[in-house]
């Protein structure tokens, strides 16, 4: 199948949004996101994928999607803060309006987050604002929890706390332990997070400073809801 390319629209429609997408594994959001794409169901380019491993599965899928990909080793630079600014700079450069956190496994440094603040998205696998951080399967089942579920939220310094924009939810089943829990879940992942993105290209949903989001300029009162596949209030 040809991947669409960026001059692929209609003269009278604005172009794709760019976006660059950070994963640190297997990157089945990233796969998630171009078959979307693909699909015609996200109006997207892809600037760039990025990672802190370089034999992260995520680059391998980006490679063979025609996408630029890179790849930076944290044990290279002195600091953390170092780290993240080289990255960014090298986002910077791929000219991307959006950043997609898909399982990126770093915590960013505030200071070099902060002027992307705004346009940059992560999926985090609990319905915040419980459980963020690691281990949220087991932490979820460990609290006798009767739903668990995912979030796409906007990225600010705090860890897992910017403003939650979407989530999907599922039922714990009493059978269920922290595998098939996860693998359930990521089913739902990977409808959720072309969902949000699909919204953002499409211009109707926007970050509130500071702690808010907006869907066709009205404030979000709550996270819209992932049902039968598509978003609702």
């Amino acid at each position: 199948m040809t991947s669409p390319k960026a001059d692929d629209h209609p003269p009278d429609m604005p172009p794709p949004l760019r976006i660059a997408v950070l994963a640190s594994g297997r990157g089945s959001n990233l796969k998630a996101l171009i078959a979307a794409r693909d699909a015609g169901a996200l109006p997207v380019e892809f600037a760039a994928a990025g990672s802190d491993r370089a034999d992260a599965d995520a680059l391998r899928l980006a490679r063979d999607a025609g996408i630029p990909a890179f790849a930076l080793d944290p044990k290279a630079y002195a600091s953390r803060r170092d780290f993240d600014r080289e990255l960014f700079r090298r986002l910077d450069a791929t000219g991307a309006g959006l950043l997609v956190l898909a399982g990126f496994m770093r915590v960013l440094d505030g200071e070099a987050l902060k002027p992307w603040v705004g346009r940059t998205i992560n999926i985090h696998p609990s319905l915040l604002p419980k459980y963020r951080g690691l281990h949220t399967h087991r932490r979820a089942l460990a609290a006798g929890d009767a739903e668990h579920g995912a979030s796409v939220h906007y990225v600010t310094a705090e860890l897992d706390g910017g403003p939650v924009i979407a989530q999907a939810r599922i039922a714990v089943r009493p059978d269920d332990d922290e595998h098939s829990l996860a693998q359930r879940l990521l089913a739902e992942e990977h409808r959720l997070l072309p969902a949000v993105v699909a919204l953002i290209a499409q211009g109707r949903l926007a970050y509130l400073a500071p702690d808010g989001a907006a869907l066709d300029g009205r404030r979000l009162a709550a996270p819209l809801q992932l049902r039968d596949g598509a978003l609702a209030p």
